[in-house]
């Protein structure tokens, strides 16, 4: 029995110290890759390239209109993305009961999550930009971003909601509120931080992906702000694809190419810091309440 304990607790040692060793070379390895990208680009940072426009065949000036496009990107993807997600999480974690028919729900979830974004874009070419004749616009990008984002906000709020007691719905129905009552004033507020989670993250990849902007909203250059939703955006993204892989001068651009990156990379870290001190605000006053 004693010589069993002993292996176990070795087994558990090793463990542990495995984890903590892969960890540490993830975090390495993250760093690194910072760190590369900030030496890369620091040289490029500056307020002038934070809120001026490219000039000189892209060679000088800012990023101001990309920094623009993808704000706006952002907010017409969450537009679509978090009511729809949200409320078919809603209603695949708290109304459906047919086991079957969730399954097939779910299953159809997880292939959407599968697909390559690139096929977004392809179908948001498809649909937005040419059949329903939106162009080469904010609205058909942010649609498609939206549809793309949907599986993730779907399955992180799930999981939120599932997460939830099932002692605090039965509390509250037996009280007599109504099963909307109960979602809306016990489920929710008790689940919102991993909601946020999931909204956060998908806030970021709306931010980061360039394939789905490509063929619906994204352009090289453009010497004006959007000025409707039929406009076509620069993008931070697809900034950085076209100037390291398709501009006219990609040594020359080199430092602004990693200084976009750094600003993208800022942008995104700092989507996940407000995230995190929102989690923690509202797992607060969930605690204390």
């Amino acid at each position: 029995m004693a010589s069993l304990q002993k292996k176990a607790q070795v087994i558990e040692k090793t463990s542990f110290a495995v984890v903590s060793l892969l960890s540490y070379v993830i975090l390495v390895f993250l760093l690194f890759v910072l760190g590369y990208i900030f030496l890369q680009g620091y040289k490029a940072l500056s307020w002038d390239f934070i809120t001026s426009f490219p000039k000189n065949e892209m060679r000088e000036g800012g990023i101001f209109p990309a920094i623009l496009g993808t704000l706006y990107l952002m907010i017409g993807s969450s537009a679509i993305s978090i009511p729809i997600g949200v409320m078919t999480a809603i209603y695949l974690t708290e109304y459906v009961e047919n086991v079957k028919l969730l399954s097939f729900i779910r299953l159809g979830i997880n292939n959407l999550a599968g697909v390559p974004s690139v096929v977004f874009g392809l179908f948001g070419l498809s649909v937005f930009v040419i059949f329903l004749d939106f162009g080469s616009s904010i609205i058909a990008g942010s649609l498609t971003l939206g549809i793309l984002n949907l599986p993730l906000v779907i399955r992180s709020t799930e999981e939120a909601l599932l997460t939830v007691p099932g002692s605090y719905r039965e509390a509250s129905l037996s009280l007599g509120a109504t099963k909307w009552q109960t979602i809306y004033k016990i489920v929710m507020p008790t689940a919102l931080p991993g909601i946020l989670t999931g909204i956060m993250l998908s806030l970021g990849r709306a931010a980061g992906e360039t394939a789905p902007i490509m063929f619906t909203c994204a352009t090289f250059f453009t010497p004006y702000t959007p000025d409707s939703l039929f406009s076509e955006v620069m993008a931070l993204p697809y900034h950085i694809y076209v100037l390291a892989t398709a501009g006219t001068h990609i040594e020359a651009t080199r430092h602004i190419q990693y200084g976009t990156a750094i600003v993208l990379i800022a942008l995104v870290l700092g989507l996940n810091f407000s995230g995190m001190l929102l989690r923690y605000k509202y797992r607060k006053n969930v605690s204390n309440n």
